[in-house]
């Protein structure tokens, strides 16, 4: 069951379309796995659709006969243009979810990559070839290419029981379980779960004991580890956006 979801605000971004292209991709996967967050996006766009209109129609306020018919039409124009607006938005949103019909057989015989979300599904390298990098005993990371330079996204694979070394955060982290499960300081994240964390928030991610745990983030600073150990492999820590 999924409890924890994306605020208002990142919705409200997402449903205008003026999300950054990695955070919309993440919030997309998410609403692909929770009907609840769908319901309120398409709330938005219609809100969004019918602030537009109303917007419009305050606005028309003619002087003479011609200048009202101008104005007639010009609304009409606009209102048509704000409805198409806020449906190339819903569409836009839609073509997003579409992903491939079938995964690569590396991708579909492993466990936690063959039920990610088709928009996650579309990042994966068409050879089958996910670079797999080691950070800890219990951590590996692939990251994939969204085509931007303000963040980077990658899986994050956390063995099952594995811990992860507490740290900090140096800009926005924003996080999706996509199978298995983790726990930290503050609850316990299920698949499907959406969190956002900000500078100044530690945390130490353990995975359940009976499952690996593979989540997406999306972060636009590499963490900082806390503690003496971070003192030694904090300098090595990179940050690739792409």
């Amino acid at each position: 069951m999924i409890t924890h979801h994306p605020d208002d605000n990142l919705l409200t971004e997402y449903s205008s379309g003026s999300l950054a292209n990695a955070l919309a991709v993440i919030v997309c996967a998410h609403l692909q796995a929770c009907p609840h967050c769908r319901k309120r996006v398409e709330h938005l766009n219609k809100l969004g659709a019918a602030i537009l209109n109303q917007s419009v129609a305050e606005a028309v306020q003619p002087q003479t006969f011609e200048q009202l018919m101008t104005r007639i039409r010009t609304q009409q124009t606009e209102t048509t243009i704000g409805n198409k607006a806020f449906t190339s938005t819903e569409k836009s949103q839609k073509k997003l979810q579409e992903g491939p019909h079938e995964l690569h057989p590396t991708y579909a015989n492993d466990p936690l990559l063959k039920h990610v979300p088709k928009i996650i599904a579309k990042l994966l390298p068409r050879d089958g070839k996910l670079k797999w990098e080691r950070v800890s005993g219990s951590l590996k990371t692939a990251r994939l290419k969204t085509g931007q330079s303000q963040y980077e996204v990658a899986f994050q694979r956390i063995s099952s029981g594995g811990k992860v070394v507490e740290h900090d955060h140096r800009g926005l982290e924003v996080t999706m379980v996509l199978c298995g499960s983790f726990s930290d300081e503050d609850g316990v994240y299920n698949q499907g779960d959406f969190l956002v964390r900000n500078p100044g928030e530690i945390h130490r991610p353990t995975a359940t004991q009976n499952q690996d745990c593979l989540c997406i983030s999306v972060v636009e600073a590499p963490v900082k580890v806390t503690g003496f150990i971070g003192k030694l492999i904090n300098p090595f820590l990179s940050f690739k956006p792409a």
